[in-house]
């Protein structure tokens, strides 16, 4: 069999098993909220959290050339491994270019929430604070050094 094809294989399973985990992932984290500081917003109050959820959704609005973009070069990077010659080239820019808008719309996202934080109460920002530290993986206090 021809060691391109195989590697071309590889790599298209590579990103079908991903997209099935991440899509997994998702749906997992939708009924697990309280992971990322977006799906923290689902602890907030029910005014609280109707207002975050609007602002979030308003970014994905404004962003959504951005991640039509991304979802289009996804789908050229898709079509470049089908193809018999693999153009490496061509693949790494449309591979540049989705996480370029990911990257984009992470950015948005998260300077809304920081908006959002920045007029929000301390109890807010505290559950916020706890979708971070839930991410990041609880870590212990730093031990307090005697003088």
């Amino acid at each position: 069999m021809n060691p391109r094809l195989v590697a071309a294989s590889l790599v298209l399973n590579v990103f079908l098993i991903g997209a099935v985990a991440g899509g997994a992932g998702w749906l997992i984290g939708k009924s697990n909220s309280g992971y990322s500081l977006e799906s923290a917003g689902g602890r907030l109050p029910a005014a609280d959290r109707k207002i975050f959820r609007q602002a979030l959704r308003e970014v994905r609005r404004e962003s959504r050339d951005v991640i039509l973009d991304g979802q289009a070069a996804r789908r050229e990077a898709a079509n470049l491994l089908q193809q018999p010659t693999l153009d490496s080239n061509a693949l790494a820019a449309a591979l540049e270019r989705a996480r370029n808008a990911d990257v984009t719309v992470r950015a948005r996202l998260e300077q809304r929430i920081i908006k959002f934080a920045a007029s929000g109460s301390l109890e807010d920002r505290q559950l916020l604070a706890d979708g971070l530290l839930r991410r990041a993986g609880r870590q212990p206090p730093p031990a307090k050094k005697s003088p």
